[in-house]
């Protein structure tokens, strides 16, 4: 029973690392082309504010699963007493 518990428990993060891997490949086939609208926020300093923007809804976006995971995870222990 434990093996099938921790095919279950890899499922998603594993299904996380191929989607993120497919990302990180579609990234890298874009074009050399130049981005006119990353070089006129990259040169008026404006990309790194849209980056922290960015950052800061990601790292949000992490907690509030983290925190859904534990209250699922506390849920599922009071259930299985």
């Amino acid at each position: 029973m434990a093996i099938k518990e921790h095919i279950n428990y890899m499922k998603p993060r594993l299904f996380l690392s191929f989607l993120f891997l497919l990302f990180t490949i579609k990234g890298q086939a874009q074009s050399a082309d130049t981005v006119e609208m990353a070089d006129l926020l990259r040169s008026s300093g404006k990309i790194y504010v849209v980056v922290t923007v960015m950052l800061i809804v990601f790292i949000a976006i992490i907690f509030y699963l983290f925190s859904i995971d534990r209250r699922l995870k506390k849920i599922e222990k009071d259930k299985s007493l």
